[in-house]
């Protein structure tokens, strides 16, 4: 049966359907064009729009992240950058493209050191925090390639939000109400986000970004080279250069996204597509399913104290993996194939005790002998069966803090996701090594897993994540969930989730975790944290006749992440 017709069996009327039900918000929308999901209602509304208008899956894509940056830009914009996995159902081809920020030449980790010591600050806010953007070269070569419609149609909506305006919802109003102090101190942003009086427009209430809307309407018509060669490039360069910051003309102008060869890996026979390096979210995903894949995990009573445990043991050694070895490969050389050898799985299947965690050390790859013989999140399913699962982020909350006045662009604070120094955290308290050291025109690790799963050559499970590090286990358990335990979307995305890293050693667990389950999990020897929520993800579900999108409800909550 084709998608269109599946499609078909689940139709509801956008108008009653899509409205926001109580406290949670549905953004995900469907009709026979396809299936768009983000964490935005607007954003999701200018995809579908697009395939209303005859558009394919990376038609949707794009104008539904332009539009995310626009009602979002807390969380992505034309100043950051991103991955997207690109699955073509008649070709049966999976192309991976990579947009991720890159280090401007002169960008050196002594810039982050004062009298010996790394002063954390520097790399998180301000101009020396801002590598180059890379959304707007990516987006456009993505349509370039596999689009169907002018970039003129599939901006329109992004334009359309930034020039008329649009109301202010919780995850926007969350995000300005939490860096109230700092947007006081920014003259710019308060401009945008605040009213004349010093108060943070209400939920509901209309924001305008008109010089974003000239600035996109100027990408619409002349295309990217007017952001990296044209008036913008100058504008961006210009105020940088004023306050002490390093990023060039010559940086934006020689930035280009790189099509990558995507992460392949299997669950339970069901091929798997992520992907690869500078992201860490595809190998660390696709390492943890095969080590999973040993296990029938629907013996086990779903986050019962042996469950979580077992994930947690897993997530130790995937992420132990992520700080010594990944990095960006056109920099470093990634053990692609060790990680993700079923072998190696096998092995630490085979360390996992069911009893007891371990210290950090007993973790990770480097005692392994193999036997001789690597932000927003939004997904779209089109009519054909064509599918994107992209993530876009600009690091933290409105990034380096800095917002290009004649543009409206507010740029990444990506500098922050190097090593500045080998075992020193960054915001999230990753830790890393030489393999994602800063260097001129690298790209740093990510942690953003966008992933596609299919089944007979056909989309199953379109998924990914936003909330830095948690990125990784969010995903991991959603997939669980939905293939393993066989719950519905909406309870997938919903349940309560785990989240360990290695370093620091700390198991974050979700409050409605039971106390029993984090006492058992407590003598086995883990150091346990509550957390409100762990990650945000955005899932397209085909589950038979049934075809399901869900935006995870923890994203209206204060949260502060990728």
């Amino acid at each position: 049966m084709s998608l269109a017709r599946k499609l078909q069996g689940v139709i509801v009327s956008l108008f009653i359907f899509f409205l926001p039900v109580g406290t949670i918000p549905s953004f995900a929308q469907q009709n026979l064009n396809g299936v768009v999901v983000s964490d935005n209602l607007l954003a999701t509304r200018a995809g579908m729009e697009i395939l209303e208008k005859g558009g394919n899956a990376v038609d949707a894509a794009v104008a539904t992240a332009f539009a995310l940056g626009v009602v979002n830009p807390a969380s992505s914009g034309l100043g950051g950058g991103g991955f997207m996995v690109i699955y073509q159902a008649k070709e049966k081809k999976a192309h991976t493209l990579d947009f991720r920020e890159m280090a401007p030449k002169a960008a050196v980790a002594d810039a982050f050191v004062r009298e010996g010591r790394v002063v954390p600050e520097l790399s998180r806010s301000g101009v020396l925090s801002i590598a180059v953007p890379g959304e707007v070269a990516g987006l456009t070569e993505a349509l370039k390639r596999f689009g169907s419609l002018p970039l003129e149609t599939v901006m329109s909506p992004a334009i359309r939000y930034a020039t008329e305006g649009f109301p202010v919802h919780p995850q926007l109003f969350n995000a300005v109400e939490r860096h109230l102090t700092t947007i006081r101190k920014l003259p710019n942003f308060s401009r945008l986000f605040l009213k004349s009086d010093g108060t943070p427009y209400k939920e509901g209430e209309t924001i305008h970004q008109p010089e974003l809307g000239e600035t996109l309407k100027a990408i619409a018509r002349k295309g990217p080279r007017v952001f990296y060669e044209g008036w913008i490039a100058q504008a961006i360069v210009g105020q940088l250069k004023k306050a002490g910051g390093v990023l060039t003309l010559e940086d934006l102008k020689e930035y280009k996204p790189v099509w990558r060869e995507p992460i392949l890996g299997s669950y339970r026979n069901r091929p798997v597509i992520t992907m690869p390096p500078p992201s860490s979210g595809g190998i660390a995903l696709v390492q943890m399913l095969n080590v999973l894949e040993g296990y029938q995990l629907n013996q086990f009573r779903h986050n019962s104290a042996p469950y979580l445990h077992l994930l947690t043991e897993v997530m130790k050694h995937a992420f132990a993996d992520r700080a010594k070895y990944l990095g960006d490969p056109d920099f470093v050389q990634v053990p692609i194939k060790r990680l993700l050898s079923k072998e190696y799985a096998s092995w630490i299947r085979n360390r996992i005790s069911s009893e007891y965690t371990h210290p950090a050390g007993f973790y990770g790859l480097a005692p392994f002998k193999p036997k001789q013989g690597g932000t927003t999140h939004f997904g779209v399913l089109d009519g054909e069966g064509n599918a994107v699962s992209s993530s876009l982020t600009i690091n933290t909350r409105f990034g380096a803090k800095v917002l290009v006045r004649e543009t409206g662009v507010i740029l990444n604070n990506e500098i922050d996701d190097f090593s500045i120094r080998s075992g020193f955290p960054n915001v999230y308290g990753l830790v890393g090594g030489e393999a994602n050291s800063i260097r001129p025109k690298k790209r740093p690790l990510s942690s953003m897993a966008p992933t596609i799963i299919l089944q007979e050559d056909r989309p199953i499970l379109i998924v990914g994540a936003s909330g830095g590090p948690r990125i990784i286990s969010a995903t991991l358990q959603t997939i669980l969930n939905a293939l393993d335990f066989g719950m519905p979307l909406k309870k997938a995305v919903g349940s309560p989730r785990i989240h360990h890293q290695w370093k620091p050693n700390k198991l974050l667990a979700e409050r409605k975790i039971s106390r029993e389950t984090r006492n058992s999990l407590a003598r086995k020897g883990h150091a346990i944290k509550i957390m409100p929520s762990i990650g945000a993800v955005q899932a397209i579900l085909v589950d038979g006749e049934k075809v399901s999108g869900e935006a995870d409800p923890r994203k209206t909550k204060k949260r502060r992440g990728k």
